[in-house]
């Protein structure tokens, strides 16, 4: 079974950084699309950033500049470099992964994929 694990939240002051990680597992042929989304409280879930297999990438309005998606395929993996944090950063952080999944059979499944979340607290 295809899951995705996140590392590497944490709580971290205004103004510093931390790099959280993004590996899938399992029946993997092809992963399409990796993404960061946030969540916090009492507020909706919003695209942090996108990255395609090619690299092309999409940015949050509010994190360009400051943050920066890569991912390497080798290790069906995505990671989000996130530098110049703002109290306003402070939310649980998921992964997102478009792969097709290899069930059998000669036959592939196009499955989209969220991790549990990893939470980033930024304050002093």
């Amino acid at each position: 079974q295809v899951q995705l694990v996140e590392s590497g939240g944490g709580l971290v002051q205004p103004g510093g950084s931390l790099r959280l990680s993004c590996v899938a597992s399992g029946n993997i042929v092809s992963i399409q699309t990796m993404a960061w989304y946030r969540q916090a409280p009492g507020r909706e879930r919003e695209l942090v950033a996108r990255i395609s297999r090619d690299g092309d990438t999409v940015y949050g309005d509010s994190v360009k500049g400051r943050f920066a998606i890569s991912r390497d395929n080798t290790k069906n993996a995505a990671y989000l470099q996130m530098n110049s944090l703002k109290s306003e950063d402070t939310a649980r952080y998921f992964c997102k992964a478009l792969l097709w999944e290899d069930i059998g059979n000669n036959r592939q499944t196009n499955r989209e994929l969220w991790g549990q979340g990893t939470l980033v607290t930024v304050s002093s």
